[in-house]
């Protein structure tokens, strides 16, 4: 099928026009942001400036990716119900963001994961184990958002060819680069604030839209879409994705503890926390975020099943980009070319902001972890320098992306952005938990936790049907898995959780005292402003 018959009517030249018009108004507004930009707290935590409401914002800028946005739009529209539970994974991860994480998380570290970690344990192990474990999460995710854009350029702009794709991941890689150069997380974070309000509202005309089709009547909307796809109840009811089998229920399962446990291990939101002036403030911008994110997936609800009755599932599984195109048809159906571009660029937009902030989170922990406290041993010669060094990170992670982006474009997203949910719930956050509630927990277990997650995740995905052995495969032509489900997380976790406890237990390392310390700081921020500053 060619790209004219998959989006038919929409301007390549007005979709670029429009991207074109958002990168130039937020890279005015990142040089803006950029002239307070000197020491490392302001290049990492944005001077912990931004309060409550605006972090919650840019949180939700940061964590609504295009798999969010184009992925769950389109999951709704051809399985409904299964599609929407996607959403709820999504969400209900906040919680244990706020209830376990977020106001701790603030008041112990200063930059990094690391920071948390390495203040009650042994410094160089542990903080070179929460940089390998972070750029893990960063890595594969960047991955997934680049092939992403090779994924909705050729969907959008009509770039069919290899070599046009190709630059278009480039270029994007190039702006992302410039935002984290110049304006480090300040910039970062104004792109996010203005990228969430771009996609909140998009996506709330277009619910209001797709409502008034139907008089306002969610139901009346439902029924059409039933309607649309053959009268037959399976959009409306459970089961026509995961309940086909036993092993898709527990593949659900596994997806579905790897999403709410992932949330709160993900480094890019962890550091989030640290731009705040308060631990109080850090739990007003998680609240913020669940009623930004929760109000954004109410509205990819009613866009799904609009799609499905405006625009038809079988339309949308045969058009280039498949699931993907879900949004972007049902905006040309209602809206033309305008709105198609419209949407266009608030995907690019959402693929910009996210690996901005992924781009930063990677530098700031080689620069910050690495560079500073592993091989200089906390000794750098001037304030500058570990800046110096972090942009410098960002450039070679830029590049990496940008590479692993063109080679990966042609695979399943889906399955790149579950790994990294995966990796971050079984390496991250079980040592994120053990330091902050486990007063036993040493270096030890610190690092069986985080090397032993990351690799039984890998091996466990390498052996898995998302790479091999079935036509979905990411290696279609050969079969060597071993391992049923999809996602390992609900192995891989309980495993990472397992190896904690063995290794301390294993250790003879006693860091109670310091843990008391911890203890205190965590819960009353006694300390904190002292050791943010840098």
């Amino acid at each position: 099928m060619n790209l004219a018959q998959g989006v038919e009517g929409g301007s390549p030249a007005l979709n670029i026009s429009i991207f074109g018009l958002f990168v130039v108004a937020t890279l005015v507004v990142v040089f803006r942001a950029s002239r307070n930009t000197k020491t490392a707290s302001d290049y990492y935590a944005a001077g912990r400036a931004f309060s409550g409401p605006q972090n919650g914002t840019a949180i939700a800028g940061d964590y609504l990716s295009a798999a969010s946005f184009l992925g769950i739009a389109g999951a709704i529209a051809v399985y409904g119900y299964d599609g929407f539970l996607y959403s709820i994974g999504f969400l209900v991860a906040w919680l244990v963001a706020l209830l376990l994480v977020a106001e701790l998380l603030r008041n112990t570290g200063k930059f990094t994961m690391g920071d948390v970690l390495a203040f009650r344990m042994r410094q160089r192990p542990v903080r070179a184990a929460a940089a390998t474990s972070t750029l893990a999460v960063s890595f594969f995710y960047l991955l997934a958002q680049m092939a992403g854009a090779g994924g909705l350029v050729s969907l959008l702009l009509g770039i069919e060819a290899d070599a046009g794709q190709a630059v278009v991941i480039a270029v994007v890689g190039v702006v992302m680069i410039t935002y984290v150069l110049v304006g480090g997380m300040k910039g970062t974070t104004w792109v996010q604030i203005i990228k969430a309000a771009l996609l909140i509202a998009g996506t709330f005309a277009m619910t209001v839209w797709v409502l008034g089709r139907y008089g306002l009547n969610l139901s009346e909307l439902l029924g059409s879409a039933s309607e649309r796809a053959g009268g037959n109840d399976a959009l409306l009811n459970p089961g026509e994705r995961y309940g086909v089998s036993g092993t898709s229920q527990l593949d659900f399962l596994s997806l579905g503890i790897a999403l709410v446990l992932g949330t709160a291990g993900l480094p890019h939101v962890l550091m989030r926390f640290y731009t705040v002036p308060t631990a109080k403030e850090a739990r007003r911008s998680v609240v913020w975020a669940i009623v930004l994110i929760g109000l954004f997936y109410l509205f990819t609800l009613v866009l799904g099943y609009g799609a499905a009755a405006i625009v038809g599932s079988e339309t949308i599984s045969n058009a280039p980009g498949a699931e993907n195109s879900a949004a972007p048809l049902l905006a040309e159906a209602l809206g033309g070319p305008v709105l198609l571009g419209f949407i266009a660029a608030v995907a690019f937009a959402t693929i910009l902001a996210v690996v901005a902030g992924l781009t930063i989170t990677a530098s700031a922990s080689f620069a910050h972890d690495v560079y500073a406290n592993v091989i200089k041993k906390g000794k750098v010669d001037s304030k500058n320098t570990e800046v110096r060094v972090a942009r410098i990170t960002a450039c070679v992670i830029g590049a990496v992306a940008i590479v692993g982006g063109i080679l990966a474009k042609d695979q399943n997203v889906a399955f790149l952005v579950a790994l990294a949910f995966a990796v971050a719930a079984s390496a991250n956050l079980p040592t994120i938990l053990y330091s902050l509630f486990w007063k036993r927990f040493n270096t030890n277990g610190a690092l069986w936790s985080i090397y032993g997650g990351l690799t039984v995740t890998i091996v466990l995905i390498v052996f898995s049907p998302a790479v091999s052995g079935t036509e979905k495969s990411m290696i279609t032509g050969a079969d060597f898995h071993w391992f049923p489900l999809q996602n390992p997380g609900l192995v891989s976790i309980p495993v990472s959780f397992f190896l904690g406890w063995l290794g301390t237990v294993l250790s003879k390392e006693h860091l109670e005292e310091k843990y008391k310390e911890m203890e205190v700081r965590s819960l009353t921020g006694a300390g904190a402003e002292k050791a943010s500053t840098h």
